[in-house]
């Protein structure tokens, strides 16, 4: 899969996930094995009218390379102004949300509310290729609905106003979430497009991803939800794909991955907001873990690292097991 600088074959990249993909859990997951990162949403609108907070959501660190900014929103100037941002701090691409189904983003006409309006799209799109010299990606849906499924045509659109990889979520904006994701179109686009095609929706095995790289010939898959709870899936695919297994993630691994990624989440954000922010974390990092749950609920009062990590470890010792740290952690950890 090739794009600008970038050329990697079956690539595994981590979607942008709106109060989860922050600095903290992106190093984590590259650290496990993830090929291209991507920011959470970056509004567009938030940008151009210098917010303090939407600038630092497309801050990142070169170990994080190759990267990309996402950024979302309906109005051309702005979108334009906001690519140009994105591109003076120099990421490796800049991907456009063509495909956020919540109905904040896309009943106001961004997002995959674009999908209602493809002179739109195409117009916006095309603004944004031509306002900056780095690549540009798209990510968007099959279509708004059932009845106006017409990815192909978008396919072919984006790629001649000079998109240079298109990501689709193979459902609708009216799923959601819900139902089974339709990877049969994948290689109908393919089949009209030269420029790489990343599946996404619902991707949460090693065995599920290399059939889908095997059955539709798509250039790349992006995991959403499915590295949440399993940030590992990374790593896991690449083994399954160099020998036909992957080791299962023991509980001692999820504990030191569980203090690993809270260190960074402290380390990039002031403690009590890491710390804070974190505990959407802990189930993930918990599950299947036996009696975690009264852990979890003690984790959830503290707002400082050290009590956290002192509970995690009398947790461990209750258990009888000793722990080896999985992802590698740095006391100058990359603050730039």
């Amino acid at each position: 899969m090739k794009i600008g600088t970038i050329d990697i074959e079956r690539a595994v990249t981590l979607a942008p996930m709106e109060d989860v993909t922050d600095r903290s859990f992106r190093l984590v997951c590259k650290r496990l094995g993830a090929d291209i990162l991507y920011t959470e949403f970056v509004n567009a609108e938030g940008l151009v009218r210098q917010s303090e907070r939407t600038r630092q959501k497309m801050l990142f660190d070169e170990e994080e390379r190759p990267f990309g900014i996402q950024i979302y929103g309906g109005a051309e100037t702005s979108m334009e102004g906001a690519a140009r941002m994105a591109e003076e701090l120099d990421p490796d691409l800049i991907d456009i949300n063509c495909g956020c189904w919540v109905k904040n983003v896309a009943m106001r006409g961004a997002g995959a509310g674009l999908l209602r309006d493809l002179t739109r799209m195409e117009r916006l799109v095309a603004s944004v290729v031509q306002s900056v010299s780095l690549p540009v990606t798209v990510k968007t849906r099959l279509g708004w609905d059932a009845d106006t499924i017409g990815i192909v045509e978008v396919a072919k659109m984006l790629e001649q106003v000079g998109v240079q990889a298109l990501t689709i979520h193979c459902r609708t904006r009216e799923q959601g979430h819900k139902g089974d994701p339709d990877f049969s179109w994948i290689p109908k686009i393919k089949r009209h497009v030269s420029i790489p095609i990343i599946a996404n929706g619902s991707l949460e095995t090693p065995e599920q991803i290399e059939s889908l790289f095997d059955q539709t010939g798509c250039d790349g898959v992006m995991i959403g939800r499915g590295a949440i709870d399993n940030p590992w899936i990374f790593q896991q695919v690449k083994s399954y794909r160099a020998t036909g297994s992957y080791p299962p993630v023991s509980s001692d691994q999820r504990i030191e991955l569980l203090l690993a990624h809270l260190h960074l989440a402290v380390i990039h954000k002031e403690e009590r907001k890491g710390v804070i922010e974190f505990r959407k974390h802990y189930s993930g990092y918990l599950k299947g873990i036996p009696n975690s749950a009264r852990l979890r609920s003690d984790l959830m009062q503290f707002t400082t690292e050290a009590p956290i990590v002192d509970q995690v470890r009398q947790f461990v010792e209750t258990m009888g097991g000793s722990s080896h740290a999985s992802v590698e952690t740095h006391s100058d950890d990359h603050h730039g």
